[in-house]
């Protein structure tokens, strides 16, 4: 078996740690490590996989953890550039970028202008610059390979055919804890209920998320840059049962599904270990067990937000950003019990509704229009 090793970006996160477990399943070579600052965790992956770096945002918590480990050889560097500044230092057959939110797209530039290949997690960085992103990993001659287990499954299902035989992409979703509601049933929705996902089990921000389907409208967003196809021919059907995790149809009308338990250690580690396949960790699909599977239209009348991202692919330029860093926000007041589980939605719309749009932004562009959203949705929250 050939050797492989990686970087892991967000390595304590929920992404990161099943990561880790994979790595450790197939004795995949972790190169660096990198977290905002648990560094109780970060200890015990450096002591377990040895990597050569190890990069902690919060310098404070650099230092910290420098002198906690200052028995090994793993160098650690701290600070906001830290990321970047590793992504050009270690050598490695990918990066793996599992970091939350927008705060993930400067070290997948990095990654890729370093000439890595990158396993992507991180969502915001194709909602926010997936063009810049695209462009420059073509330019490099790298890889992007997906992560989310929704684009993993259509990545599979398209190998080894044509772009132009392919008639559309379709997306599952789970439907989130609140499928079925209407808006008026939404009104009291605490942070406690919007985090009991039916299926997943994932951080605090992407699972509420999948209670808007937020979630959903940023992997059409994604999908459109990682396929390179128009956001009308992404569709979106709820499927309860997370078995199926995405489709491609066609020309000739055929429909390819890619089925399994929902565990994302299984698309980490196809990512990690494309183009092979090794064992699984996940169980084994059991389909008489599961007994059916259903489907149905997702309700964006109620879930405003799966068509405000349609709508903000659609227009392209600042918004798809806008949409990201508004949204960031909404949902870190929600959590602070701030504002309603309904407030995420009026206020991300709002925001999108009157910014002012920008045609082929840079990233720095891109990085102040975040802000600006996010200042946008602080202001209307206390209207």
């Amino acid at each position: 078996m050939f050797e492989k090793s990686v970087a892991i970006f967000g390595s304590t996160g929920s992404i990161g740690r099943q990561s880790i477990e994979v790595a450790r399943k197939h004795k995949i070579k972790v190169k660096a490590l990198t977290a905002r600052g648990d560094i109780d965790r970060l200890e015990a992956q450096i002591r377990e996989f040895k990597p050569e770096f190890c990069a902690v945002l919060d310098e404070r918590k650099a230092l910290e953890l420098k002198s906690k480990v200052s028995d090994t050889s793993t160098v650690i560097l701290g600070g906001e550039n830290a990321i970047e500044e590793l992504a050009f230092e270690v050598k490695c057959d990918m990066f793996l970028n599992s970091i939350i939110g927008k705060a993930g797209l400067r070290p997948t530039l990095a990654a890729i202008e370093s000439g890595k290949n990158v396993a992507l997690a991180n969502k915001e960085t194709l909602v926010t610059a997936g063009t810049i992103i695209m462009e420059k990993a073509r330019r490099k001659n790298v890889s992007v390979l997906p992560v989310d287990s929704e684009h993993c499954a259509i990545f599979q299902c398209l190998e080894g055919y044509p772009s132009k035989q392919v008639s559309r992409l379709i997306l599952t979703a789970s439907g989130g804890p609140f499928f079925g509601k209407k808006r008026e049933e939404l009104k009291n929705i605490t942070p406690e209920m919007a985090l009991a996902h039916p299926t997943w089990n994932m951080g605090q921000k992407i699972t509420i998320d999948s209670a808007t389907l937020m979630n959903k409208g940023f992997e059409v967003i994604e999908a459109c840059h990682l396929f390179n196809v128009d956001v009308d021919r992404v569709d979106v059907v709820v499927h309860r049962e997370s078995i199926i995790h995405s489709m491609v149809e066609y020309i000739d009308n055929a429909v390819l599904a890619q089925m399994g338990v929902p565990d994302m250690r299984t698309c980490i580690q196809y990512a990690l270990t494309y183009p092979d396949r090794y064992e699984g960790l996940q169980e084994k699909l059991d389909l008489a067990k599961i007994g059916k599977l259903t489907f149905a239209e997702a309700d964006k009348n109620t879930f405003v937000l799966l068509d405000l991202a349609y709508k903000s692919m659609r227009a392209g330029g600042l918004i798809p950003a806008v949409l990201n860093g508004a949204n960031e926000e909404a949902v870190y007041l929600f959590l602070n019990h701030k504002i309603a589980f309904t407030d995420i939605m009026d206020l991300v719309r709002d925001v999108v509704a009157n910014y002012k749009n920008t045609d082929n932004p840079t990233v720095e562009d891109i990085e102040k229009a975040d802000l600006e959203a996010r200042e946008l949705v602080r202001e209307l929250s206390k209207q």
